[in-house]
């Protein structure tokens, strides 16, 4: 029977332990749940990622949903600031855009011009770009 201790020392130590591990890994899933809230969600309707553009220019249309900090939007051509707009929904022109590829993006932002971490980027080619063929 005194055989049996270690063994059973080891069950109980492994219960011990997986109970444990249930708990922390229920912990960190709670932890999760309580994240920050949602930044909300930007849509770009058009252009759609992707699409090629015959001429220069290209109208973004977008709409902000569930962002509960937004107060408007910036609108970036290519990482370079080129709009803002007091709408949540809406259309924003690009002119000009010379020819290749083009990120345009739509960036939500609170009272103070932050960020509250809703964008929403698509990529664009502009006029007709040949393949390399090699």
């Amino acid at each position: 029977m005194d055989r049996l201790k270690p063994a059973v020392s080891v069950v109980a130590l492994a219960v011990v332990t997986l109970g444990l591990t249930g708990l922390a890994c229920a912990a960190e899933k709670s932890m999760e749940k309580a994240e920050a809230p949602s930044a909300g969600t930007v849509n770009i309707s058009s252009p759609v990622d992707g699409a090629k553009l015959p001429g220069s220019s290209a109208k973004i249309v977008f709409d902000v949903t569930a962002a509960p900090k937004a107060e408007h939007v910036h609108v970036y051509v290519d990482g370079d600031e080129v709009g803002r707009l007091h709408e949540l929904k809406g259309s924003y022109s690009v002119d000009k855009l010379a020819v290749g590829k083009h990120w345009l993006c739509i960036r939500v932002v609170d009272k103070g011009h932050t960020p509250i971490g809703a964008e929403k980027c698509v990529g664009v080619t502009v006029g007709n770009i040949p393949p390399m063929g090699y």
